[in-house]
């Protein structure tokens, strides 16, 4: 699937469930790997990345049995302790989550390692995980001296002491990586963020049976714990909602019920954006389902009012705002994005993919340092995109394609199976 064209769509009505969660199933793996015991995940994310997680784990020693047909995960876990020295890279493909987690564990492992990815891994910044890894006292080699992939840890009798560290951009990844390597450290680790990032990291913690503190935008944890198995069920994925929640908000006469979603609040910037645009947007059928929070989401299509996104939020939804912005320019007035500079640094450059891509619909929109200024209502005309090999992208302007007259044709279409394998299936069975 090297391409798809999309025309405007008639309503978008139903009832689905999208796949499972790509945050929560990466730390599944990696956590259910450094604990004691068997570990059984239902409803993993059969994307890309997170089996490129397994696969790492895999390497080094951790029996893991992967039902892709039953999206079922059973981890045979040794504790930290029973990682092995990896013979051979530790190759996390185009996943970032998995390299810079990963990273976390490997800094305080007696054992020569060594991490990479494809060339988009390549260029992203890991700086951000190296810097403070090395204040606690881990030995890191890379390109640039750790700023890029290649990264090696070469290992040794090194011991992690831990820190207290504020994060100069909320960041669950650095985060995580940081509260991953503290236990292994000696003494507390605490970590702190101006806007709290996704929490999934503490909650799973949590639920293995670690001890986490956690105050306000303030997380510690201390050296020495171990992680107990326990079996995961992992919700719908709302990143990969919110493409649907997107399109069924803007394409006329639209209605969809999106079931069994995780709604933990550190995720739902995308809701309480479509909200503030004058959205149509409820939960129905709350609940738990170990440790994270799951609803119901309806949506209904219903005209829109340009806003201000920023500051707070913008955590809340950075991997959502490709798609706010294709919204946006069917919102009345002006909308604002901002506070999110974060985007130059994810598979692509997605302030300058999402900018230059939705001029050539015929969008008015700037891009600023950190973010979008987009007026709208704008009519939309189909054009040639790409998704520049980045999922978000690639998804966003075919939601693009939904609202614009004439036929919008989205090539690398297949880079939304990183996280969402039959999203072209799922929005034709929608509109038929």
């Amino acid at each position: 699937m090297d391409k798809e064209t999309m025309t405007a769509s008639k309503a978008l009505r139903g009832e689905i469930t999208v796949p499972g969660d790509k945050s929560i199933s990466h730390r599944a793996v990696m956590f259910g790997a450094i604990a004691y015991g068997r570990t059984t995940v239902n409803g993993f994310l059969d994307g890309e990345d997170c089996r490129q997680t397994i696969a790492c784990f895999q390497k080094m020693g951790v029996a893991i049995q992967y039902d892709r047909k039953r999206g079922t995960v059973v981890i045979d876990g040794r504790g930290m302790e029973g990682l092995n020295e990896p013979s051979e890279l530790l190759d996390v493909g185009n996943s970032g989550t998995t390299i810079r987690l990963m990273l976390g564990i490997l800094a305080g492992r007696p054992y020569f390692s060594v991490a990479a990815g494809d060339k988009s891994i390549a260029k992203r910044p890991m700086a951000r995980i190296t810097e403070p890894l090395r204040s606690m006292g881990a030995h890191i080699h890379g390109r640039r001296n750790g700023t890029y992939t290649p990264i090696a840890i070469p290992g040794g009798e090194n011991t992690l002491m831990g820190i207290d560290y504020s994060l100069p951009v909320a960041s669950a990844q650095v985060k995580s990586a940081i509260l991953l390597a503290g236990l292994q450290a000696e003494g507390k680790t605490t970590v702190r963020e101006e806007y709290r990032s996704r929490d999934h990291t503490e909650r799973m913690l949590q639920a293995f049976g670690a001890r986490v503190d956690v105050s306000g935008n303030e997380v510690s944890v201390s050296g020495g714990q171990s992680l107990q198995a326990r079996d995961v069920e992992i919700p719908g994925d709302i990143s990969s909602a919110a493409f649907l929640l997107a399109a069924a908000s803007v394409v006329h006469d639209s209605s969809l019920r999106i079931k069994n979603v995780g709604v933990n609040p550190t995720r739902t910037g995308i809701i309480d954006a479509l909200m503030a645009m004058g959205g149509d947007v409820t939960f129905e059928n709350e609940r738990i389902l170990s440790g994270e929070p799951v609803a119901d989401i309806v949506v209904r299509e219903k005209t829109l009012n340009g806003a201000t996104i920023a500051g707070s939020l913008i955590p809340r939804l950075i991997d959502e705002l490709p798609v706010l912005a294709v919204v946006a320019t069917q919102a009345k007035g002006r909308t604002v994005i901002k506070d999110a500079a974060e985007l130059k640094f994810k598979e692509t450059n997605r302030i300058d993919a999402t900018t230059k891509q939705l001029r050539q619909l015929g969008a008015q929109i700037q891009a600023t340092e950190d973010g979008f200024i987009i007026e709208g209502p704008t009519p939309l005309t189909g054009a040639e995109v790409s998704s520049y090999d980045d999922h978000r992208i690639g998804m966003a302007f075919t939601i693009a394609g939904l609202i614009a007259s004439g036929e919008t044709t989205i090539h690398g279409a297949q880079a939304s199976a990183v996280s969402f394998p039959e999203f072209y299936k799922t929005l034709r069975l929608l509109s038929e």
